[in-house]
């Protein structure tokens, strides 16, 4: 594809990439490095490599059909629909939190604001709220491109300076990672629910495939629309790998633990990167890391609504002839999600710790279904044969569902045997 191509349909990818890159990333594999060293680096890409197909079908899917992935599921049953709703419903309230705790952290410690925590959420959120109304898709999809950039050049120029950096090391501090102890099972379970995102995102890029093929005024090609996803794809596994090593060479063995404050864990996020790189990288990396997570905070307040549209569309076709202004569910979808959002930050937006591991659980527990979904959906008799995926992507994928059903029994033991 020639490169001017390419630059006119990014934007899909980089999405998948502003969502992505969030919470898995700078809390997760971060926590995974300081921890274990360099133990769930297999972790890491094996979960980047089963999890590929479940996020390629999104666009290959939008592309080839002109239809998002619920407009598939739909196909294949409405009890398909029903079952994502479900999952969705489930899902959605403390994944926003989850990610908008982190924000908050950052930004609180980042421009030392001492505000409590449900009303700089509230700010945030409305913030966020204003940018889409104002921008939409157009906005967000120009923005991001230069976050991601920012954030992944900061990252691989702090890998590089901490390899061979002083350490004072505790012995006792040594850990390793075991399969005897729950406490691991837990976290690794958790750590491969958001790595490199939860499988929703996968509906979510083929509704944003579908957006920029408005916008642009033409659907792009198969070929170049996978090649334009693979590039947010493959970028997000390297940043993933580049937390987890930054925290496993700055942090590991000095017996320091990330806190499971927000703005306690912003502030060693960020020392790591100076330690790293010194104190003049202090304000390009806080600022990198900051925009990272309004990015994402604002790409899944983005995405929710988009998909819950549809799903509403298919669930309830009488309801959804009657609204002549179809804008007026987005709103109302939008509201929904941050008053169910706020609710859980009150209650519990204190443990940024507690919040993340419940949200990147239960995207793993729920990874099993929504990857099955997805399989079906592509290999449908409803798709075009040419989209079809080949026998490899098919393999892979089955490899990817026994893979997400195995942990997920193994999980399921550690909790009630």
């Amino acid at each position: 594809m020639k490169s001017k191509n390419l630059l006119k349909i990014l934007g899909p990818g980089l999405l998948y990439a502003g969502a992505a890159v969030g919470v898995s990333h700078l809390v997760q594999s971060t926590r995974a490095g300081a921890m274990f060293n360099f133990d769930l680096v297999w972790v890491l890409i094996l979960a980047n490599i089963l999890k590929y197909p479940f996020f390629e079908f999104g666009p290959r899917y939008a592309v080839s059909t002109g239809n998002n992935l619920v407009d598939g599921y739909n196909k294949v049953g409405k009890w398909a629909v029903s079952l994502y709703a479900f999952v969705t419903f489930c899902s959605m309230f403390i994944f926003q939190a989850a990610i908008t705790v982190v924000t908050v952290g950052l930004i609180s410690y980042v421009f030392d604001i001492n505000i409590n925590i449900t009303v700089l959420s509230i700010i945030i959120l409305l913030v966020a709220l204003l940018i889409l109304v104002i921008g939409k898709y157009s906005l967000l999809d120009k923005v991001i491109k230069y976050i991601i950039v920012l954030l992944a050049l900061s990252t691989i120029i702090a890998v590089f300076a901490a390899i061979g950096i002083n350490k004072v090391v505790t012995p006792e501090a040594l850990t390793k990672f075991t399969w005897t102890r729950g406490a691991d099972v837990f976290f690794m379970i958790a750590f491969v629910g958001w790595m490199p995102a939860p499988i929703d995102v996968s509906v979510w890029s083929s509704v944003w495939n579908i957006a920029k093929a408005k916008e642009i005024g033409y659907m792009p090609k198969l070929k170049d629309a996978l090649t334009e996803f693979r590039v947010g794809y493959i970028g997000t596994a390297i940043l993933a790998l580049g937390f987890l090593l930054m925290g496993a060479l700055v942090m590991y063995g000095t017996g320091e633990q990330f806190s499971p404050n927000g703005t306690t864990f912003s502030e060693q996020l960020i020392r790591m990167y100076t330690t790293s790189l010194g104190d003049w990288a202090y304000w390009i990396v806080s600022i990198a890391a900051t925009a990272t997570m309004i990015s994402t905070t604002i790409t899944v307040l983005d995405a929710y609504p988009r998909v819950l549209s549809p799903v509403f569309q298919h669930l309830f076709p009488g309801s959804w002839k009657k609204i002549k202004n179809k804008q007026i569910l987005i709103w109302i979808w939008l509201g929904v999600l941050i008053i169910g959002s706020l609710m859980i930050i009150a209650f519990a937006g204190s443990s940024m710790g507690t919040m993340v591991s419940i949200a990147t659980t239960l995207s793993f527990l729920v990874a099993p279904v929504l990857a099955w979904l997805n399989l079906r959906v592509v290999t449908d008799k409803h798709m075009p044969k040419e989209a079809v995926p080949g026998i490899f992507l098919r393999t892979l994928s089955w490899l990817g569902i026994t893979f997400f059903v195995g942990f997920t029994v193994v999980y399921l033991y550690w909790i009630y045997f």
